[in-house]
């Protein structure tokens, strides 16, 4: 039987950083990662429409875990030994030098995520880990000796092995063996639902202004307290943008229990108010009276959007500043500021999966990512009931977690 200091269950980026870290803290230190899909680091090679957001650049970690709807508490003290100034500091001393967009995303200078993925493999392999592929872990059993794991294998070469011990990063799942797996060892699982996805919506007017973006917009769920601002992007299927995304990102246990129908309200215009958006229209009937309302977009938004809330509102396209009633005003104010519109479903974001559950994380302690339930057992990354929202903040919990986990792996 073949015998490891270290098995990594899940070739992501959690898993990597944990085994890179173990094999480089010991040198020596016999360390596998066994990964179920047919390459590793798939969701790190997708990521960033294919340039990977490997962190954001909060570099205060009180102000960091506030960007996380679940787990920012825990990983308040994870950040504190490894936050983002760390994750970049790290990929510099191996060649890899980050830069920072104007939102705080912080994205390879190649703007490839190849970058990042043969960084990290080659830094793998140089410290002697082991990969194998289409391998996944069906049982976790722990020796009597109470000083590591057996576990059974799938695929690849199969076979029963024992680990000293072992680290689960799986990354974004839902239930099945797995969870069956880790409830039988006595963890709590909270159940899994998705976040950070975007919004289906009926609306034909809305797909018919697929690609437009509005650049500062507010989003709400009507009922709730829920509420975000940021761009907001039309699409063929409904709405998208950091905002959409955010709002699902804290509300994704909540939308989950709507069964993802509901009532979104969007405010176009999102710094004007009722009365400051009445007054605009009252000084365009003063200095521009013989205009076309339809020809003159106010407050910074599209063409296509403005003329598309005229419509709604009832407003022909022919119609002057001079000639709009009172009325039709607010009803023209109602539109831009309390835009209804009703969801239907919701889609993922690209080709990203986020869950929010997991193990919950009264379980886990965070100076070691160690289980407070099985000895020689830990995790990290988003097998634990921790998400963050867009933005590099999955990856930085990630890559903290995992070299936490890494460096209590490395015994």
């Amino acid at each position: 039987m073949e015998k490891f200091d270290a098995l990594i269950v899940g070739g992501g980026a959690a898993g990597f950083f944990g085994a890179i870290t173990a094999a480089q803290t010991r040198p020596g230190c016999r360390v596998l990662v066994v990964e179920r899909g047919p390459q590793p680091l798939a969701k790190v090679r997708i990521s960033g429409g294919g340039r990977c957001n490997v962190t954001h650049s909060c570099f205060e970690a009180r102000a960091l875990s506030g960007r996380y709807p679940r787990g920012g508490r825990a990983l308040l003290s994870a950040f504190s030994r490894f936050q983002p100034s760390d994750t970049v500091r790290w990929f510099e001393e191996r060649g890899v030098v980050l830069k920072t967009e104007s939102d705080g995303r912080m994205f390879p200078t190649t703007d490839r995520s190849e970058t990042i993925t043969e960084c990290l493999e080659r830094e793998a392999a140089a410290a002697g880990v082991q990969v194998r592929i289409r391998c996944g872990a069906e049982a976790l059993r722990p020796l009597s000796s109470g000083d590591g794991w057996e576990v059974a294998l799938s695929g690849g070469r199969g076979g029963t092995v024992q680990a000293g011990r072992v680290l689960v990063a799986t990354g974004g799942w839902r239930t099945g063996s797995l969870a069956t797996m880790l409830a039988d060892l006595g963890h709590e699982i909270v159940a899994p639902v998705p976040s950070l996805f975007t919004f289906h919506i009926e609306d034909e007017w809305v797909r018919e202004l697929a690609g437009l973006a509005v650049p500062q917009a507010e989003a709400s769920v009507r009922g709730t307290s829920l509420r975000e601002t940021g761009p907001v992007l039309c699409t063929h299927w409904g709405l998208s943008g950091p905002a959409i995304l955010r709002l699902s990102a804290w509300g994704a246990r909540e939308l989950h229990e709507m069964n993802y129908q509901f009532v979104l309200r969007v405010r176009w215009c999102s710094a004007q108010s009722d009365a400051e958006v009445l007054q605009v229209f009252q000084e365009m009937r003063q200095k521009h009276p013989g205009k076309a309302v339809a020809n003159t977009p106010l407050f910074q938004l599209p063409a296509r959007l403005w003329e598309s809330l005229l419509k709604l509102a009832d407003i022909p396209s022919s119609e002057r500043w001079n000639r709009l009633s009172r009325n039709a005003c607010l009803a023209l104010c109602e539109r831009l500021l309390r835009c209804e519109l009703r969801v239907t479903g919701k889609s993922t974001n690209k080709d990203e999966f986020v869950t929010c559950g997991g193990v919950s994380l009264k379980q886990v302690d965070f100076k070691t990512m160690e289980s407070r339930v099985c000895p020689r057992l830990y995790f990290a990354g988003e097998v634990l009931d921790l998400d963050g929202i867009t933005g590099g903040f999955n990856f930085q919990a990630a890559w903290s977690t995992g070299w936490l986990a890494g460096r209590a792996l490395a015994g």
